[in-house]
């Protein structure tokens, strides 16, 4: 039996992406068909590289040739990605940024700025082009967690404006404002500045073409939380918390806040940071020291994905003061942690794009 083109698709109608529920032919993901005999190959371009479902599609696809089409086929397949959009703006910031995701928390010292740093990080080591703005005007500490708190920007001129150049470390482009304040100063910045400061991040930078641009956000709910989504289409947003009481409280206002009318942002689900400790002496023995699965149960109340739980390890810590990110190394405990929560929010933010409407810059408010 003669192996077709018309053949091939039909079988692979029959495979479904378990999070679009719909099958790869039409989602068009199915390209370059080639047909040599018994010998098929394909290529399945998924939504993201940091898809975790990679393996079960790609053993599904070789299955489907095998049994609707010939039993002796040899099956090929070129797993590759090409990270989706929704934005519907006029892209006059930020122009070839395909998601923007905002990383929050209710309240200080939960340790967002330590997820959003190793997120980036493993985000890259997927294999997708991530950037990283430092929004937390008041307390810039991804230089320090990059291990670039004494580095400069160099600025290059581009159609007569002056454009910084965001650093490149770890596959991740960073900007903070403290690349440009001195780091022995405080900033003390009113409402307005500290705006403008974010805004310059995005217009006066030439961040190229990235899959996803993380933004660090100072904790809580203030002027710049307004300015970030009145200022870019925001993809959706990452809400960090710990399991202890109060630090929920104030995740569930943060959740509040973005899915308030005049924002309406989607939120891609919740971080639990310092979830339990498992001591290297007895791996698997987890010790839960700021109680058990309260990140768990607010996800179930607010309904939203619980995107993972990030144990608290001392590694984090030295990774943070070095600069040099856990999420580096995936063979601890912590490191699988971040690259199994890079994974979570890249398949919310391909359904995000598949079942929401267009992303869409907030103009009902001023910023």
């Amino acid at each position: 039996m003669k192996i077709t083109k018309e053949k091939v698709l039909e079988a692979l109608s029959y495979v479904e992406d378990p999070d679009l529920k719909k099958d790869l032919v039409t989602l068009g993901m199915i390209k370059d068909i080639d047909i040599n005999g018994k010998h098929v190959s394909f290529s399945v371009e998924l939504t993201t590289p940091a898809c975790p479902l990679k393996d079960m599609i790609e053993k599904a696809c070789i299955n489907a040739i095998i049994h609707y089409v010939d039993s002796e086929a040899e099956v090929t397949v070129n797993m590759t990605s090409s990270v989706t959009s929704r934005r519907e703006d006029d892209r006059a910031l930020l122009p070839e940024v395909k998601n923007i995701i905002a990383i929050a928390s209710g309240k200080g010292g939960v340790g967002k700025s330590t997820v959003a740093v190793n997120l980036a990080v493993a985000l890259a080591k997927s294999g997708a082009a991530v950037g990283l703005i430092d929004a937390d005007i008041f307390g810039p500490s991804v230089p320090i967690m990059f291990g670039a708190e004494h580095e400069k920007l160099f600025v290059n001129e581009k159609g007569g404006r002056a454009v910084m150049e965001p650093m490149e470390k770890f596959g991740v482009k960073i900007l903070s404002i403290g690349f440009l304040v001195d780091q022995n100063q405080a900033v003390a910045w009113r409402g307005p500045m500290a705006s403008k400061a974010l805004r310059q991040l995005f217009s006066d930078a030439g961040w190229g073409a990235l899959d996803y641009m993380l933004i660090d956000l100072p904790p809580g709910t203030s002027d710049i939380h307004l300015t970030l989504v009145s200022s870019v289409p925001v993809t959706g947003a990452v809400i960090v918390t710990t399991p202890q009481h109060v630090a929920l409280a104030d995740a569930r206002k943060g959740v509040a806040m973005f899915r308030m009318s005049q924002i309406n942002v989607p939120v891609l689900g919740l971080v639990e940071n310092m979830a339990y400790f498992d001591p290297p002496e007895l791996p698997g023995k987890k010790y839960f020291l700021f109680g058990r699965d309260g990140g768990k149960h607010l996800s179930e109340e607010l309904n939203i994905p619980m995107l993972g739980q990030i144990p608290i390890e001392e590694s984090v810590c030295e990774g943070g003061d070095t600069g040099m990110p856990v999420a580096l190394d995936e063979n601890t405990v912590t490191g699988k942690a971040f690259a199994s929560l890079a994974q979570s929010v890249a398949q919310q933010v391909a359904i995000r794009n598949a079942t929401l409407e267009p992303t869409r810059r907030v103009v009902t408010m001023k910023g």
